[in-house]
């Protein structure tokens, strides 16, 4: 008698357990595939997914926070590189990878804010969406969303007694325009890159000081303990005539958030990578695009594309999605409603919209999963987000 109530208790867990699964790999997403520990791999091909219906193909990957380790990693290792998604991937063992922000299709300069091994490597005035990476090598990696923009300033401290002044940086990691302050860190390239029609400065040291100027020259080679200041144009401002041999140099940056997130997040983050369309923060769901980001409703919010993104659960899991599109009979795409219905079936409390189009690519074990939509083939772009066991 009591090894069949034993028994019966056992088909009865199992029961349940069954019912659990099925609940957590609903028919549309299907059973996953086991990457590695801590990654689940899974697709669809879904009509429903787009309203109204059409071919689907959606690759997703289900990330355990306290397994995994997630950072963003550019192209070449520097800002002046373009890259296939793959490439970056199995030069640096990542076993998953996904591209990821906005950026010059000419030379690979992001164009929104990107924050790489907690160095900004990118600022804006333009506030877009972003997701904050925090992700120790012992812990549990940590993702937050907002819509943000950041500017740099400098203060100029001079050797001899003087007031000091503050100046404005124009731009990080950038190209070079008549009349503007640049500023370019070790992570841009082996130089400024720069044309012999400017005036350039190296600093360098603990604090940094000014250790060399040059006028007319360009092409500055940047110090790996320090940086290069690089204005468009021989005649300064007067601000910066105070740059000379020995002056000490600061630089400060200044968070703007549309959701109140505060500035200590952003600085203690080692990785903040841009997208376009923050979709949903915190449980809330997010529709001021095309105020705050300034995004095109007819050629961007509502027309289908290819499209990448990355998300939180309600559980703590972390989402890696690439959606294919522009390939009619194979794929449609999504616009952004499309996409809200895919964060709602994945549960998902936080979301964002990350570069689409030809670059959306997903690689697991060292090979792309997804079809890329330019006919070319994968599109080099400038950075990707990658995701590596904890060891």
């Amino acid at each position: 008698m009591k090894s069949a109530l034993r028994l019966a208790l056992v088909g009865l867990a199992l029961l349940f357990s069954g019912g659990l699964e099925a609940r957590q790999s609903p028919a549309w997403l299907g059973s996953p595939e086991r990457v590695a520990d801590g990654i689940e791999y899974f697709t669809s091909t879904d009509a429903s997914l787009a309203d109204p219906a059409g071919p689907t193909a959606v690759f997703l990957l289900k990330l355990d926070p306290s397994r995994v380790q997630l950072s963003s990693v550019h192209a070449r290792d520097e800002i002046m590189g373009l890259e296939t998604v793959d490439g970056i991937a199995n030069r640096h063992g990542a076993i998953a990878a996904i591209n990821g922000g906005f950026f010059n299709t000419k030379n690979g300069e992001p164009v929104a804010l990107l924050k790489e091994a907690g160095e900004l490597v990118s600022d804006s005035p333009v506030v877009k969406g972003a997701v904050l990476i925090r992700s120790p090598p012992k812990g549990k990696t940590e993702v937050e969303f907002d819509q943000a923009a950041a500017r740099v300033s400098m203060t100029i401290k001079p050797a001899a007694p003087a007031r000091e002044q503050v100046v404005a940086i124009d731009g990080v990691d950038t190209t070079r325009a008549r009349g503007k302050l640049m500023l370019y860190t070790p992570m841009y390239h082996a130089d400024s890159d720069t044309a012999a029609n400017g005036t350039e400065w190296v600093v360098s040291g603990r604090p940094l000081r000014v250790t060399e100027v040059r006028h007319d020259m360009g092409h500055t080679p940047i110090p790996k303990d320090g940086a290069v200041l690089s204005f468009g144009g021989l005649e300064l401002p007067e601000p910066l005539t105070a740059l000379v041999p020995g002056a000490r140099v600061e630089f400060k940056t200044t968070w703007r958030s549309a959701n109140g997130l505060p500035p200590k997040r952003f600085e203690e983050a080692e990785t903040i990578v841009n997208g376009a369309g923050l979709l949903r923060r915190k449980g809330m769901p997010v529709t001021n695009w095309e105020q705050v980001e300034g995004l095109n409703p007819a050629s961007f919010i509502n027309m289908r594309h290819p499209r990448t993104l990355i998300g939180l659960d309600r559980k703590g899991a972390i989402w890696f999605a690439v959606i294919d599109g522009r390939q009619p009979g194979y794929a449609v795409g999504m616009h952004f409603a499309d996409l809200n219905r895919l964060c709602d079936r994945l549960d998902l409390t936080d979301a964002l919209n990350l570069d689409g189009g030809g670059s959306s690519t997903m690689v697991v074990n060292g090979r792309i999963v997804n079809k890329p939509s330019d006919a070319t083939g994968p599109r080099l772009v400038s950075d990707a987000i990658l995701a590596t066991i904890r060891k």
